[in-house]
Formats: structure tokens, sequence, C-alpha cells
């Protein structure tokens, strides 16, 4: 094999390696898997230390006087969580309201949601339009 084709050959390696690892991190560090609470609660630990997206509806909403920290419920086909989150929320957070929460359990089993991790649907912007016909005369 030739000086030159060595070269070529141990260039093209340390790139692709390169590439490959830097592909690796950034794609495990901005994975967050989509569960529902019902999913997430069949077994929690598995779930700890992951980047993870909840969908429930929110329950028991309460917040600390004078400050920015919520604590609710979030739940699902009979399965409850406990939530907190600590910032501002969405304008159709509010209860009963469906919600995908993004964040991690923690050792005691409850949600952290992280910073702006709170997406709400307002559940009255959804509903269906009565039937507006007019009956004939």
């Amino acid at each position: 094999m030739s000086h030159k084709a060595a070269r070529l050959g141990i260039t093209s390696v340390v790139l692709i390696v390169t590439f490959g690892g830097l592909l690796y991190s950034t794609l495990s560090e901005g994975t967050a898997y989509y569960k529902h609470v019902d999913e997430v609660l069949a077994d929690p630990t598995e779930w700890q230390d992951r980047n993870l997206q909840l969908f429930g509806i929110a329950t028991n909403i309460g917040r600390a006087r004078d400050t920015l920290d919520y604590q609710f419920d979030v739940t699902y086909n009979g399965q409850t969580i406990r939530a907190y989150y600590t910032g501002i929320v969405p304008d159709t957070f509010q209860e009963e309201s469906e919600v995908v929460l993004t964040g991690r359990i923690l050792d005691n089993g409850t949600f952290q949601v992280e910073r702006g991790g709170i997406m709400a649907k307002c559940p009255s912007k959804y509903e269906a339009v009565p039937d507006l016909t007019i009956p004939e005369v």
C-alpha cells in the first residue's frame, strides 16, 4: 500500500469516527421518550434519569403563595403522578386540561418538570361545534 493511500485511509477513519461520535452525543442528549402516565407508572424505575415527555390530565393544581412554584397531579387511565414546576405556566394550563410535560422522574417517584416544559391544551377550545342546521318551515 502506498504512503498516499495509507494517509487517505487513516484520515477517512478519523473523520468517520469523529462524525459518528458527534452524531451519537447530539442525538442522545436531545432524545425524549413520549409516554402516558399509566405507561410510566407500570415501572417508574425504568424511566428515572431519562428525558421524558409525559402526557396526562392536570388536576389538583396548587401554587405556593407569592411564588411561581406549582405542584399538581397528572392523571391518565386511573394512574396519577405528582408533578412539580417552577416558572410561568401557559394560559391554557388549568384544571382538567390535557398536558404534555417535559422533565424527569425523581427518586421519590415524583415528576420534575423542566423550565418551559409545560404544554397545555384548553379543552373548551377543541370541543365540537353543535349542529346549527335550520329546520325547514
